[in-house]
């Protein structure tokens, strides 16, 4: 019987793609990938926990910084990191550090991906890549200028049953797409990071990566033809409740419904000309889906600890995801190409712009 740290390694063991490479390279035989994390949130904390369930042969967590120095202490005591940085330029100056983990709120994401990758360092930063389409190609081309690698943090992505959903699609066990529909939704319109404009809040910015991404999964990256959007506006000038509709060539279409306002089942149906196949909640990190041969389930790992967030449990195939492309030298994952980055920023912004809903880096 196979243990699910062995699932975890051959759910990694994909094919290489040519892409160019990138100049900091995991060696065979090199000693752990030492991680140096970025904020020190919530979402920090499960990403670290999911580093400390993996072999630390593999990953070590050598770094925090947050622009307070007693929260960075603090964070650093917890999880026994021994160093601890008050800035984010020291920590990008640390020749420890092989590759930073970005777990802070959006509206910095430009400057402080922009000085990891000016210092050399490799980036996996927590979705949205950045607030707007500007930006993120913005940091895509100094990625490409500088040969260092950069990644979207969309954990679902690097996970088994994304990987598995893609071969069955390709397959044609539903024959020809020709809907999506995704949901995602719970009562969260009181906390400050959904509700704020300053801390990058609003429905679609904050968490509407996580169904737009499975959209644009499904479709192959494609871009739509059309895109519609309605929504509710809060006292701050932020959606906290959005339905989009997306029309794609071929006869397909997308529908997406997010809410900060009510728990919606958070899961998605891929419809097609021969059947349908159910993507089980949390549709962003699943752990099983519904098809018309049975079900595929994979478990995700027992970390070991509480967790802050539903399925970041899936960090722990993120993180060798992103070992496997240092190792073999790429600028960007093939499970979330740069190109994909884009397109799915180009749909949130239009998204928001039908909205209303700007923020200063607009």
């Amino acid at each position: 019987m196979r243990t699910t740290r062995t699932l975890l390694l051959l759910s990694v063991r994909q094919q290489r793609r040519p892409d160019s490479p990138c100049d900091c390279i995991v060696p065979e035989g090199a000693m752990a990938l030492r991680w140096g994390i970025v904020g020190a949130g919530m979402v920090s904390e499960d990403f670290t926990n999911a580093l400390n369930f993996l072999p630390s042969s593999s990953h070590v967590v050598a770094a925090v910084a947050s622009r307070s120095l007693t929260s960075a202490k603090d964070f650093a005591d917890r999880f026994a990191i021994p160093v601890a940085y008050g800035s984010y330029q020291d920590l990008a100056r640390d020749p420890d550090v092989d590759v930073v983990y970005l777990g802070v709120i959006p509206p910095p994401h430009l400057e402080v991906i922009s000085l990891m990758l000016r210092s050399g360092k490799p980036v996996l930063c927590e979705k949205p890549l950045c607030v707007n389409a500007k930006e993120t190609r913005q940091v895509i081309n100094l990625a490409r200028e500088k040969g260092v690698f950069l990644m979207e943090g969309i954990q679902g992505r690097s996970a088994p049953v994304y990987h598995q959903l893609r071969q069955r699609l390709q397959e044609g066990e539903i024959g020809d797409v020709r809907q999506v529909i995704v949901n995602q939704g719970w009562p969260a319109q009181h906390l400050p990071k959904i509700s704020e404009k300053g801390q990058g809040g609003g429905i679609s910015l904050k968490y509407g990566t996580l169904s737009v991404q499975l959209v644009s999964f499904v479709m192959n990256g494609d871009k739509p033809t059309t895109i519609s959007a309605a929504g509710i506006i809060n006292q701050n000038g932020v959606d906290v409740a959005t339905g989009v509709t997306l029309v794609y060539p071929g006869e397909r279409m997308a529908t997406i419904c997010m809410s900060a306002t009510c728990k919606l089942p958070c899961d998605a149906l891929i419809v097609g000309t021969k059947g349908t196949i159910k993507v089980n909640a949390p549709m962003w990190a699943p752990k099983s889906m519904d098809t018309p041969s049975g079900i595929f389930e994979v478990p995700y790992p027992d970390l070991g600890k509480p967790l802050n967030f539903n399925g970041t449990q899936g960090f722990v195939y993120e993180a060798e995801e992103v070992r496997r492309c240092l190792k073999n030298g790429l600028l960007e994952s093939p499970n979330v190409p740069w190109q994909e980055s884009i397109t799915i920023s180009e749909i949130m912004e239009e998204v928001r712009m039908q909205l209303g809903v700007t923020y200063d880096q607009d």
